[in-house]
């Protein structure tokens, strides 16, 4: 069997090594307020952590601007790809951004890093739906205590792959790794997904009714993830198996295996592949290392340091309303702009 299990879907995605954790967001945020809060509340929402996955939208641990206030992270990275809606990102280095409708965010923790992730809804006329992915993926002993760093992948220069195979169009967003000989961007320089041997590969897929594409076999060892993440009743048809949306299937790597679109609507799938690191894993909330000593450490490291501290006069500060999609590196010693707005 090409197909090792398939299982529900929820708010955190069940993953394979490399990967620790992937986040699945999908907020109806409203229309925003001219500070970029909501135009109202939820009566339900919890100041100390709104995570009520039946409400339209949460706050999460926003007071004013919904996101993530201010936290330390260590030993992995963090991959923050928006579908829709925009991101503020704050860090203790002297960096910050806007980013959203497409963008990825890769950020490697290495050895301490404090950052901030909002959500500013910046419009006032319509509503502001927000969707992203949050995938943390591990690093080697070797690259756990590097410097931190984080690479804008903007939504223009991601190479997207085209196929139309006479029944529907298959688009694939190729955001790690490499599909149909097209080969992504670097991602940043310590990643597990830079030496291209660990086959790491996150693809977004979208496929038109009817359409279909093949998965490559790999490797025997890869772990192979498919995340059916629609919100429209759509399904696939994997090897003569149905993956209904919501849902997610755990496939082999070492096996070519086609997906077929077989429902009246398009579907949105994100596949999730990646060598596994070898290595004891340690994780406690906001660290990932390779021993219970290490994350004690880690405590105490960031108690005593900081990691670098917190330039900003807020703990949960996001940009100016008028702002477009850019990145400030390092106090704005350098700031970059996507190609279009």
């Amino acid at each position: 069997m090409k197909i090792i299990r398939i299982e529900p879907m929820s708010f955190r995605l069940d993953v394979l090594n490399p990967y620790i954790i992937c986040f699945h967001h999908n907020d109806l945020f409203p229309k925003g307020k001219p500070d970029m809060s909501p135009i109202e509340y939820l009566p339900s929402r919890n100041l100390n952590g709104d995570f009520d996955l039946e409400a339209d939208w949460r706050m999460y641990y926003g007071d004013k601007i919904p996101g993530f206030p201010v936290h330390p992270h260590r030993g992995f990275e963090t991959i923050t790809v928006v579908t829709s809606g925009y991101a503020d990102h704050f860090d203790s280095k002297g960096s910050k951004g806007r980013y959203g409708q497409g963008d990825v965010q890769w950020m490697t923790a290495g050895k301490g890093i404090q950052h901030s992730e909002m959500f500013p809804l910046i419009h006032e006329d319509k509503e502001n739906h927000l969707e992203l992915f949050q995938i943390w993926l591990n690093l080697p002993r070797k690259s756990k205590m590097v410097e931190p760093s984080y690479k804008m992948l903007w939504s223009e220069d991601i190479p997207l792959v085209e196929i139309n195979n006479g029944h529907g169009k298959a688009l694939v967003k190729i955001l790690a790794g490499e599909f149909d000989g097209v080969i992504s961007l670097d991602p940043t320089p310590h990643s597990w997904a830079h030496d291209r041997k660990n086959n790491v590969r996150i693809l977004l897929i979208e496929l038109e009714q009817s359409a279909s594409l093949t998965l490559n076999a790999v490797s025997s060892t890869i772990s192979r993830m498919l995340y059916a993440y629609s919100k429209n009743g759509a399904k696939v048809d994997i090897e003569g198996t149905i993956l209904k949306e919501g849902h997610y299937a755990q496939l082999k790597g070492d096996e070519d295996i086609e997906i077929k679109n077989t429902s009246g609507r398009p579907i949105q799938l994100l596949l999730l592949e990646g060598e596994p690191i070898n290595e004891p894993i340690s994780a406690h909330g906001p660290y990932v290392m390779n021993s219970r000593e290490e994350i004690i450490q880690a405590f105490k490291d960031y108690e005593e340091t900081q990691f670098g501290g917190w330039p900003w006069e807020q703990t949960d500060p996001v940009n100016s309303k008028e702002d477009k999609r850019f990145a400030s590196y390092d106090h704005g010693n350098e700031i970059q702009y996507p190609e279009k707005q």
